[in-house]
């Protein structure tokens, strides 16, 4: 099957997989304007339409310090343990809607504390909210597996705190760590320390780098701290050259490192210039290991079926091409090996086959 061929409507059935979301970046509008009225918080508007718009128009800069301020918004809603029950459970129900079957949301635990809750209620909040909304969905008969990673700030100085909790509730719906934030300046050896301390526990990260800062930080990320994932990644690219492989860009691809890709947040903070010379598609075919993601659902306006129809449409590619990322996306989960094989093997293949 071509790509042109593929509609939405079986875009939106393909069973998908995404490794790399934001939970305060994927409030749906309607909620955010009625919690917001809850806590007292003054939006840029109050009608839901007109408040995607505005998230999507004020990330659209082409800088990421200017994307991560619309998160005060968001942020400012999720700071009472009822703000995090509704928002973790919505999240789960939204991604069910979309065709996801697994998924990892990722959280600074510490973003949340400002309403006088500890990083540990946070955690326990947002895990509640989840399994609601996993029972839910289930219930609905679109079950979905989602997975939570902790973040550190990496400009703040909480994350080896963050580290902890994500080594405390690891058998508690907690599957990995990320470092989040500016990238910019604040490198990822800076917080050497919390890594080394993941490592010795077992506990599996990602982290931010080749976004906002080009190899240097994805250099550190996999070769100082030991990270298992690259959160986007995109500058990869500047290691590649006529299509040769530099000492970087082989490792990352010879070792099968996954490349957590979010096409539409990309543009917006300028680390692409159009879906259809998005680098994902060349890393995609030099046998990276991509994965395709959506970042945050609501800053960019977009959902896993949209992050897939734009690179059929824009960027030429198929159904097997679609298949072929959300299979690496279940290969790099930060799941035990069978779960892993299972999910491959009993969702997703079949889902493909049924679909297309």
């Amino acid at each position: 099957m071509t790509a042109p061929r593929i509609d939405t409507e079986t875009l939106r059935r393909l069973p998908k997989a995404v490794l790399h979301d934001h939970l305060d970046g994927g409030l749906r509008p309607a909620t955010l304007v009625e919690l917001a009225a809850e806590v007292g918080h003054t939006l840029p508007t109050t009608d839901p339409d007109e408040l995607a718009a505005w998230f999507f128009e004020a990330a659209n800069s082409g800088d990421l310090v200017r994307y991560i301020a619309t998160f005060e918004h968001t942020l400012a809603v999720m700071q009472t343990r009822e703000g995090l029950l509704r928002t973790a459970e919505e999240y789960v129900l939204d991604l069910a809607a979309d065709g996801v079957v697994y998924a990892e949301v990722r959280y600074a635990p510490e973003l949340n504390t400002r309403g006088g809750l500890s990083m540990r209620e946070v955690v326990e909040a947002v895990q509640e909210g989840l399994a609601a909304g996993m029972a839910k969905a289930a219930a609905a008969g679109t079950p979905v597996r989602v997975g939570t990673l902790l973040c550190g700030m990496r400009m703040f100085d909480r994350v080896r705190e963050a580290a902890d909790l994500a080594v405390a509730y690891r058998d508690a719906g907690v599957v990995g760590f990320d470092i989040a934030g500016a990238e910019d300046g604040f490198p990822p050896a800076d917080h050497l320390e919390a890594f080394e301390h993941l490592r010795r526990e077992s506990v599996p990260f990602t982290i931010h780098a080749g976004e906002a800062h080009g190899l240097p930080s994805i250099h550190q990320a996999l070769q100082v701290c030991g990270a298992q994932r690259i959160g986007h990644g995109v500058r990869l690219t500047e290691d590649i050259v006529d299509g040769k492989l530099g000492r970087l860009a082989s490792w990352v691809r010879d070792r099968r490192i996954a490349l957590e890709m979010c096409p539409t947040s990309n543009l917006q903070t300028g680390c692409a210039t159009s879906i259809a010379e998005h680098p994902i598609t060349a890393l995609k075919d030099l046998g990276f290991r991509v994965t395709l993601n959506t970042d945050n659902r609501l800053v960019s306006g977009t959902t896993m079926t949209r992050e897939m129809s734009l690179l059929v449409h824009e960027a030429g590619w198929s159904a097997e091409d679609l298949r072929t990322v959300t299979v690496n996306a279940v290969k790099s989960a930060f799941l035990p090996f069978d779960e892993r094989k299972a999910l491959i093997e009993d969702v997703v293949l079949p889902g493909y086959a049924a679909a297309l």
